[in-house]
């Protein structure tokens, strides 16, 4: 296995787990088990994260990554969006957390350089972010369907072929994170 110096993180939509709230107590056990999946990874080398600047596991991945900052100042991370516009039908709160992210990342771009047109471009900004990582931390659960599924699905079949890996957080590692007291 090759050394991991990017990697994508993705998963749940906030919505798809039932969080409206910023101070649901489910984010902070989805942040504290990404964080320790992160940390693994840093301590053997990852440089940059890869995000789709999603709601979601993905924001509160940008979020979490500021923290991780302090202890690891090395860690950049990016929002590739799938199209240009991304995120701009959102409400204004949405937007703002987005908007806050974005000032915080280290690069940001979009695959497709078009407003949103067709569901292609939505594959060809999974197929950009599974080539330019060594793989992926996805929370996702095949109990639980979500339009993560359609991530998983490209990223299975990637790995099948390429030196790519995926660290799957299911819904068992998370309610495991609830019960164990560690930070």
């Amino acid at each position: 296995m090759q050394m991991i110096q990017t990697l994508v993180v993705t998963g749940y939509r906030s919505f798809e787990l039932g969080i409206f709230k910023e101070d649901d107590p489910k984010i902070k056990v989805i942040k504290k088990v990404i964080k320790n999946a992160l940390k693994q990874y840093l301590e053997e080398g990852l440089k940059w994260v890869l995000l789709g600047g999603n709601l979601g596991v993905e924001i509160w991945t940008a979020q979490l990554i500021e923290e991780l900052k302090k202890e690891y100042p090395e860690l950049q991370f990016s929002i590739i969006y799938p199209y240009l516009e991304f995120g701009s039908n959102w409400n204004e709160n949405n937007q703002s957390k987005l908007q806050k992210v974005v000032e915080q990342a280290d690069y940001v771009d979009a695959v497709s350089h078009a407003p949103y047109q067709n569901p292609s471009q939505l594959k060809n900004h999974t197929h950009f972010l599974l080539t330019h990582a060594q793989g992926a931390i996805v929370v996702y659960d095949d109990e639980v369907e979500s339009k993560s599924g359609y991530f998983m699905d490209a990223a299975k079949e990637y790995a099948e072929n390429h030196d790519f890996f995926l660290h799957l957080i299911t819904m068992d590692d998370l309610q495991n994170a609830v019960f164990d007291d560690s930070d």
